[in-house]
C-alpha cells in the first residue's frame, strides 16, 4: 500500500465553482491570478493582469482556449499564456495547477510557460 500524494499547491476551490467559459479572480499570497475555464470545460491558471496594461484578465471573454483583456481587446492562450492579439506582446504567466477530488490547486512557484516567476511579498 502507497501512500497518496499531497496535492502542489493552494486549494483555490472546488472544479463545480467555475463555470464553462468563466474565469475567477483570486489572490494567492496577494498575487493577482485568473483560474479559467475554456470552451472544453479545462481549467487553467494564469496571471491575471494583461501585460500591455493593468487590468483584470478574469474579467474578460473567454472563447475556445483563449481569454480577452476588455480594456484593449488583447487576447492571450489560456495554455501558453502567449498573446494571440495586439496591442499586447508579451506572456502572461500560466501556473502549474492540479486537480484533486474535484477541487483545484494551484502553485504560482511553477511558472510552466517561461514567463516571469511572480515576485512574492
Amino acid at each position: 500500500m502507497s501512500a497518496e500524494a499531497t496535492p502542489r499547491g493552494e486549494l483555490i476551490c472546488s472544479v463545480d465553482d467555475i463555470e464553462i467559459k468563466q474565469a475567477l479572480r483570486v489572490l494567492i499570497d496577494d498575487y493577482p491570478v485568473a483560474i479559467v475555464r475554456d470552451s472544453q470545460g479545462d481549467i487553467h491558471a494564469l496571471g491575471d493582469t494583461c501585460s500591455h496594461a493593468d487590468i483584470s484578465l478574469a474579467e474578460g471573454d473567454v472563447e475556445g482556449c483563449a481569454i480577452e483583456c476588455w480594456g484593449h481587446g488583447s487576447q492571450f492562450d489560456l495554455r501558453s499564456g502567449a498573446p494571440l492579439q495586439l496591442p499586447a506582446y508579451e506572456p502572461v504567466p500560466v501556473f502549474a495547477l492540479e486537480i484533486r477530488d474535484n477541487n483545484v490547486y494551484v502553485d504560482i512557484t511553477t511558472v510552466t510557460n517561461g514567463a516571469p516567476t511572480p515576485q512574492l511579498g
